[in-house]
């Protein structure tokens, strides 16, 4: 699975989210700033993202991935801007 793939699936079922997919094979690290992760805490935030992607990770395409989750408030304070 190539990252623009990773990418595209998540800005298709997480509203209005911004992300940044790096890696490449099966390793992936995701950023994602959404509204949605509006008080969920890490683990529902990962539940989330991870409801998108099991399916891949079951089949192998999807090995590992390292989540960065925030609303655009938290990534603001971060400094962190996605376009």
């Amino acid at each position: 699975m190539q990252a623009t793939e990773v990418k595209a699936l998540l800005e298709d079922n997480i509203s209005e989210a911004k992300v940044l997919v790096e890696g490449e094979g099966c390793d992936f690290r995701v950023t994602v700033v959404s509204e949605q992760f509006q008080g969920a805490m890490p683990v529902k935030r990962q539940q989330m993202v991870y409801a998108h992607l099991n399916a891949h990770i079951s089949s192998g395409a999807i090995h590992a991935v390292t989540m960065t989750l925030l609303t655009p408030a938290e990534a603001k304070n971060k400094g962190l801007e996605l376009a």
